[in-house]
């Protein structure tokens, strides 16, 4: 028993050491992120120059000039804000010309734009947003990137807009129902007003920023805070004619010919851009970037987080399997670090734990279904409300939670269906199991004698003389005695 406690506390070192190895790498990651800033910090040092000599030479030196070009296709998430950070750093230490932004994007989080339009705004490097291809569209998010840009382009058959907050930082939600008595509950419209309340504090501060962005750009302020207050949308023609952009064009070769000689601020000096004669180098993500951009997928992150659990629960019930610990540490870390970059709401986190935990103690502490029942119904709504946002693009999938709702409600009808067989099953061990056994007289007695039953030996009582070889049922037993029974059923002398 000593050695076995030895063994599972040695295996659960281990599972600590992988857990702070794991935590260590994340800590090294965060670290170099914050350099990726630095580097872009110590590219601007030059411009800060009073006589603006050193800036030019950052943006026209080289021989063989360079237009970084960098794609958005989709949602903006944490794996978009990693790629765009780091390459904008990237691009401003390899003294890149100019540095063009692909987009076609629905929108996305709002932790995840702010971080990019920082990003932009602190570049040494001039950005020219391009939403492209023809029927792309810089909606939500992307219309608030657009208006960072120090250049502001669209291509033909596109659009922009719609940049109405919705849950911006996990604030917006439902009012609470007062209880009888209150003034809420007997009067709707304070309720109304309390949740309008909420929702206008996020939209005026959305208003605020994207007024502050046009403001520094030269873009149309009205227009922008109609997009947000109204959710207004533009063509590309109606967009430059509003001077919501600042042109058009096919392609990106077009587009760096029609920029070639447009003067652009950055950090309070002016500057004219050189992209005729230019090499366009397309930066395109990393293995880090593509990996980011898997865990960071909520439904990634919470098949990954359901691994994570189910594995450190095998290895503690079952200690020795190592390999269901090790990969659940792996996955549930994995998870975690996803869920950090994701609008997570805590409250729906726990109910899963909560749901995982009823389950598992459905197979502990026998109740009829009612422990797993609970489990599965906390499951499904933590499941539901898992991700704090309404962003269709990072919402855990329905047939997801129903698949995975389905497993665990079949899993507890066969751990339910165990338990009852097991009930009802003829018992094999114990004193209860020995009273339909036959016992086998060892020696002749009278009153005290040994039998053998199951290979092993006992002390027997009979009520009546007994011979070598004879089978007698067991009656009773009574502490390390057996009684035996009068009936006989097998008379057999062994010589």
């Amino acid at each position: 028993m000593a050695l076995s406690t030895m063994y599972t506390h040695k295996r659960f070192v281990v599972l600590l050491v992988l857990i702070a190895i794991g935590l260590l790498l994340l800590m090294v990651s965060t670290r170099v992120q914050d350099n990726s800033f630095l580097s872009i910090e110590a590219a601007q040092s030059p411009i800060a120059s009073p006589t603006g000599n050193n800036d030019d030479e950052f943006i026209h030196s080289g021989s063989k000039p360079v237009a970084w070009l960098l794609r958005i296709d989709g949602a903006i998430g944490p794996a978009t804000s990693d790629y765009l950070t780091r390459n904008l750093a990237a691009a401003a230490a390899a003294k890149a010309r100019v540095l063009v932004l692909a987009m076609d994007t629905p929108g996305g989080l709002d932790s995840a734009m702010r971080e990019i339009i920082r990003a932009i705004l602190d570049s040494p490097v001039p950005v020219v947003s391009y939403v492209s291809p023809q029927g792309a569209r810089a909606a939500s998010a992307g219309t608030y990137i657009l208006y960072a840009s120090h250049i502001a382009a669209m291509a033909p058959a596109t659009n922009l807009g719609a940049a109405t907050p919705v849950q911006i930082g996990g604030g917006m939600g439902m009012p609470e129902l007062g209880k009888p008595g209150d003034k809420a509950a007997e009067d709707p419209k304070s309720a109304q007003d309390t949740a309008s309340a909420t929702e206008n504090k996020v939209i005026n501060d959305a208003v605020a920023y994207i007024r502050s962005l046009a403001e520094l750009r030269g873009r149309n302020i009205e227009w922008a805070e109609q997009a947000v207050r109204e959710a207004s949308s533009l063509p590309a023609h109606e967009a430059l004619e509003m001077n919501v952009i600042d042109l058009m064009a096919d392609d990106v070769a077009d587009l760096l010919q029609i920029i070639d000689g447009r003067q652009v601020a950055i950090h309070g000096q002016t500057f004219e851009l050189d992209t005729a004669p230019i090499v366009i180098k397309e930066v395109n993500p990393d293995w880090r970037n593509r990996f980011l951009s898997v865990i960071t997928d909520p439904n990634v992150a919470y098949i990954l987080m359901l691994i994570g659990v189910y594995g450190l629960f095998l290895e503690f019930y079952n200690p020795g399997g190592i390999i269901p610990g090790v990969a659940g540490a792996i996955a549930l870390l994995i998870a975690l670090y996803a869920f950090q970059v994701l609008p997570v709401n805590y409250v729906g986190l726990a109910l899963i734990g909560l749901g995982i935990i009823l389950m598992v103690m459905e197979a502990f502490v026998p109740s009829t279904g009612i422990l797993g029942i609970g489990g599965v119904i906390a499951f499904v709504i933590g499941s539901v409300i898992l991700m704090d946002t309404e962003s269709e693009s990072f919402q855990i999938a329905l047939p997801l939670i129903i698949a995975v709702a389905a497993f665990s409600v079949l899993l507890l009808v066969i751990i339910v269906g165990m338990l009852m067989r097991s009930r009802r099953a003829a018992l094999v061990s114990g004193d209860s199991a020995m009273l339909s056994e036959m016992a086998e007289v060892m020696e002749d007695f009278a009153e005290k004698g040994m039998v053998r039953v199951h290979g092993e030996l006992w002390q027997a009582v009979s009520e009546r003389p007994v011979k070598k070889g004879q089978l007698l049922p067991i009656k009773a037993i009574k502490g390390l005695e057996l009684l035996l029974s009068d009936n006989d059923e097998t008379t057999g002398e062994q010589s």
